[in-house]
């Protein structure tokens, strides 16, 4: 029995590390080109012009909207809305940019003209100004920011703290047989917080890239998203959507909150409005049944990524951003 849990074990732990790779840094590291990278984002290539012979990319040409963009929507998976149907046919296959995420919600709520969406599952701080090493190529999202852009929402940072990472291995530790909370203690042995460490690394490249948006689009608008919860705010958790240690709930959920409150004072202090979607996301963690979970397990039993949101969970962002615009 021992020897089939622990393959069962490595079995989860292998599949919830292949699975969340659209969210994770080896499916959205930066690629830093030797000079500028060109092209906003709404397609392949961004046009979809096929690469020469001699391998290397045919300059980009932004589409019409792009020129004049009034709206950007900036950021990685929980932006980009990944695997939620349906997916935006002429953007990198790699992004999984789902035409019910969010920044599309509000777009057609508001009927905003000129809107340009360039989120991508996976990406980091560093694909803002570079482009992205995942399928298709997509060049850098501030390629799309405009000096007349009046509105630009940007959700980021979970793949700067290694989001995939962290849910892997808190799978992979859960199965211990020498501590009843493995996690927090492969994360925070000793008092020493990797995570909130890595949290608060990470607010020097989300002011920088604040700055970045200021400079490029003066006149906008910046809107800056947090993230929603996954786990139940109290009492256990659920084994067969999320097979974390019940020890550990203590320490995994303050990190969503953690990584929500450093966004939010940079955001303030470069002068962007905070989207509050954690608050409004209680009650409808990856524990609910479907029609009232905003974000999927391990399983998914709707359509979207493993511990990602939903297209409910895209809909709620979109209320709490629809809420900010006022």
């Amino acid at each position: 029995m021992r020897t089939t849990r622990r393959a069962i074990a490595g079995l989860a732990a292998l599949t919830a590390l292949v699975a969340l790779s659209a969210c994770s840094d080896d499916s959205g590291g930066s690629e830093k080109s030797a000079g500028k990278s060109a092209g906003t984002s709404a397609g392949p290539n961004a046009a979809g012009s096929p690469a020469p012979a001699g391998g290397k990319a045919a300059p980009y040409v932004p589409p019409a909207s792009a020129s004049g963009a009034t709206y950007v929507a900036l950021g990685d998976s929980y932006a980009a809305g990944v695997k939620i149907p349906a997916i935006v046919p002429d953007a990198p296959p790699g992004c999984s940019r789902s035409e019910s995420n969010y920044a599309h919600l509000v777009a057609k709520q508001k009927n905003i003209a000129g809107f340009v969406d360039v989120t991508c599952g996976g990406a980091r701080t560093p694909d803002m100004t570079a482009g992205q090493q995942t399928k298709g190529s997509p060049p850098a999202q501030f390629d799309a920011l405009r000096p007349d852009t009046a509105l630009v929402t940007l959700g980021i940072g979970g793949n700067d703290i290694g989001f995939s990472e962290i849910v892997a291995m808190c799978v992979i530790q859960s199965h211990s047989t020498t501590s009843t909370q493995p996690c927090t203690d492969k994360y925070a042995a000793g008092g020493n917080d990797e995570i909130a460490k890595r949290i608060a690394d990470t607010a020097p490249k989300i002011a920088a890239t604040l700055t970045g948006i200021k400079e490029r689009s003066p006149k906008a608008r910046i809107l800056v998203v947090g993230y929603p919860t996954i786990l139940p705010e109290s009492g256990p958790s659920c084994p067969a959507q999320v097979p974390v240690a019940d020890g550990d709930l203590p320490y995994l959920r303050k990190v969503v909150p953690a990584l929500n409150e450093m966004i939010a004072k940079e955001a303030a202090k470069q002068g962007a409005e905070y989207v509050d979607t954690y608050t409004g996301s209680a009650g409808h963690d990856v524990c609910k049944p479907v029609g009232t979970k905003w974000i999927e397990g391990i399983k998914p039993e709707s359509p979207g990524d493993r511990v990602h949101p939903n297209a409910l969970g895209q809909e709620g962002m979109a209320k709490a951003v629809l809420a900010k615009l006022g």
